[in-house]
């Protein structure tokens, strides 16, 4: 039985990235707080996560989206899915006996969406990382029919990664709203060419270029997404 659907007036967005490791957490992080500083009333989502470190009651990623938000949000809603092993995430719902089930992460977000704004989803891994046997985490944004924001590591091998995670979401039918060129590797040799050559091939607007150990979006960024509406409200 398909969720209930979300608040018309509800906003969300996910947040995906190019692979493992690229700063999709730091990125999905400054665009809780971009939001919340604009008045509106934001909550961050994470329906899988893997990899939660020993003693600690919750993964880092998901803490880190709760403390930007400020919203008591009920935890197995935050984040349906919760392994403590740090691999891929169909192979840690294997080991534990799970079966995770997208109508559960779509109901879970039709009851965010019920006190809040805006949502943003993140991701766990690339694009396309594996949920089961048959399904991955673009068929989750497209399930709950959500635009995209690509969060590219600038490092080598980028372009590449880019470009194929790009193909993907336009071949599930996806609304690729957008990129973040997020300056992973300040030692990378012409990083800035690279930049450059993804804004001329990604049929996206760059929406910031963020600098390595920046934390904040520049002025611009949710307008570029289109949340200029709701931060008005």
């Amino acid at each position: 039985m398909a969720a209930p659907p979300a608040s018309p007036a509800t906003r969300g967005i996910f947040v995906t990235g190019t692979d493992t490791g690229v700063g999709k957490t730091v990125i999905a992080v400054a665009l809780v707080r971009a939001l919340r500083a604009a008045g509106v009333r934001v909550a961050g989502m994470k329906p899988v996560a893997a990899g939660i470190e020993a003693g600690e009651a919750e993964h880092a990623d998901v803490a880190a989206l709760a403390a930007a938000d400020g919203l008591a949000l009920a935890p197995r809603d935050r984040n349906p899915y919760a392994f403590a092993p740090p691999v891929a995430p169909h192979l840690a719902a294997r080991q534990a006996g799970v079966r995770i089930d997208l109508s559960i992460i779509a109901a879970a977000y039709a009851r965010i969406a019920g006190c809040a704004e805006a949502i943003v989803v993140e991701g766990a891994g690339g694009a396309c990382v594996p949920l089961d046997a048959t399904t991955d985490l673009l068929d989750l944004a497209h399930r709950l029919r959500l635009p995209v924001l690509l969060v590219v590591g600038v490092r080598l091998g980028c372009l590449n990664h880019a470009l194929l995670t790009a193909e993907a979401i336009a071949a599930r039918g996806l609304h690729f709203a957008g990129w973040v060129a997020n300056r992973i590797d300040p030692a990378m040799a012409i990083a800035d060419d690279n930049v450059a050559d993804l804004a001329l091939r990604l049929a996206a607007p760059c929406v910031a270029d963020v600098g390595h150990g920046a934390v904040a979006l520049p002025r611009g960024a949710l307008a570029t997404l289109g949340f200029t509406a709701a931060a008005r409200r």
